[in-house]
């Protein structure tokens, strides 16, 4: 049965819409929540290399401490973005921030490395699909000409988390504070803050798209009108039904992940999220550890990581007036090459200023990449399995950062900042080579028109890839 053309003119009606302060509302209380996610990730560098001397780590130790989050987030990112795709974008978004907000305040209890791990563990696990969350929210409200710069001013504010772990890290670590260790206070300062983004999360509406796809089309209505309402002057006309195809309205299941060009879609995503987190999240997490490695005190390490780490709001602003200028699968491409060269300055410079500099340069470059792949993994699935698709992918990531500490470690005390950082140079060029042979292109389209050009059409056939 094809779509109902009145379905199809609601998310019409979406892409046509001037950005307004209703739009803005919706970033800034996503990036808000972002930024706990991100601030979690990194803080499990900060902790390992405060809790080895404090706790006197072994290196398994230490890697267990920065790998526990990321275990929990490989479960998290599966169970959360499947139930986003059947019971709504919203719900999950208020639940993951809740369960967040009390296992970060027992963490900050926590007595001893068995509980602090188990307890590190469920955090990861309730922020595991935040990110994707946020992905498949935002690409479903924002109009496409401009969905990539917006969705890049959440993650601008989102990324803020980085060097504010590290910057409290490097107040916090060394003494105690009202007679609690200052280590704790981080986790403590995560809790209530988390607490506060899901207050204001509660007021957010569902996904029009999403209610859509179950079959609630007054309810998407109503918000859809309710968004038109907050344009200031004339409503630009809706565009031609025929440019804004919604996905074949049967039954999506996860098999269509592999079936047609989503089957090479998927291959490309998955393959993708099993590296990009060597080149991303290998340095954010690892960098306190290796500048302590490499000889420098805690505090000296967390201060020159909190500098690099300025790197990442500021390169996802200046995301913004480019990532809708450069298709979005080059954009990915340029930026990991630039990750992967300032990655080896970063692992062979013994000098301070040039540490700095190579690890500012690239979280820059980081920011841009990070920007550009959340809002192209979001592109290339229909709505009923988007969640679904982008969360069990971006779930390896998560899978190998958990894995990354204990060979990287490893490797660093027995080989180098040096080696490892050219080891993540190659895997990022094998990326590069993923991406520009099995992506497609999506800037500037609808969702609807991504969709459908992976589509399998009629008859068994699988549209016309659009890699080029």
């Amino acid at each position: 049965m094809a779509p109902d053309p009145t379905e199809r003119k609601i998310t019409a009606r979406l892409d046509r819409l001037p950005m307004t302060r209703w739009h803005w509302a919706l970033i800034v209380v996503v990036g808000l929540g972002s930024f706990f996610d991100l601030y979690e990730v990194f803080l499990g560098g900060v902790l390992g290399a405060v809790l080895t001397d404090e706790w006197q780590l072994s290196t398994n130790e230490k890697s267990l401490v920065i790998a526990s989050a990321f275990i929990g987030m490989f479960v998290g990112a599966i169970a959360f973005g499947i139930a986003a795709d059947r019971f709504g974008r919203r719900r999950m978004f208020l639940l993951n921030l809740g369960l967040y907000s009390l296992f970060s305040l027992l963490t900050a209890l926590a007595p001893d490395l068995a509980t602090f791990l188990v307890l590190r563990f469920l955090c990861g696990l309730a922020l595991g699909a935040e990110l994707t969350l946020v992905d498949t929210y935002l690409s479903e409200f924002l109009p496409r000409l401009g969905r990539g710069r917006y969705i890049a001013c959440a993650y601008t504010i989102g990324f803020c988390g980085v060097p504010v772990a590290a910057f409290l890290g490097g107040r916090f670590v060394a003494d105690e504070h009202l007679l609690i260790d200052g280590w704790r206070w981080l986790l403590i300062f995560g809790a209530f803050g988390a607490l506060v983004v899901w207050i204001l999360r509660s007021r957010l509406p569902e996904s029009p798209r999403w209610l859509l796809a179950q079959g609630r089309a007054e309810e998407a209505e109503a918000i859809v009108a309710g968004a038109e309402s907050a344009v200031r002057g004339p409503l630009p006309p809706v565009p031609d039904i025929a440019e804004t195809r919604d996905e074949p309205a049967e039954r999506l299941t996860l098999a269509r992940m592999f079936s047609g060009e989503y089957r090479r879609r998927t291959v490309m995503l998955w393959i993708f999220q099993i590296l990009q987190t060597v080149g991303y999240y290998g340095f954010g997490s690892l960098a306190p550890v290796v500048l302590h490695a490499k000889g420098f005190d805690v505090v000296q390490s967390l201060g020159y990581a909190a500098i690099s780490f300025l790197g990442y709001p500021i390169g996802s602003a200046a995301s913004i007036p480019i990532i809708e200028r450069v298709e979005r699968k080059w954009l990915i491409v340029g930026s990991a090459l630039v990750m992967g060269a300032g990655g080896m300055v970063f692992g062979y410079a013994r000098d301070a200023a040039l540490i700095v500099t190579a690890g500012f340069v690239l979280t820059c470059a980081s920011n841009v990449f990070s920007n550009g792949f959340h809002t192209y993994q979001a592109e290339i699935f229909p709505t009923r399995i988007r969640s679904s698709a982008i969360s069990i992918a971006y779930s390896l990531s998560r899978a190998t950062s958990a894995a990354l500490p204990f060979v990287a470690l490893n490797a660093l005390d027995h080989l180098g900042a040096g080696t490892v950082f050219t080891g993540s140079a190659v895997i990022l060029v094998i990326l590069c080579l993923d991406v520009a042979i099995l992506g497609p292109r999506s800037t500037g389209r609808s969702l609807e028109t991504v969709v459908q050009t992976g589509a399998p059409q009629p008859g068994g056939s699988s549209g016309a890839p659009s890699s080029g």
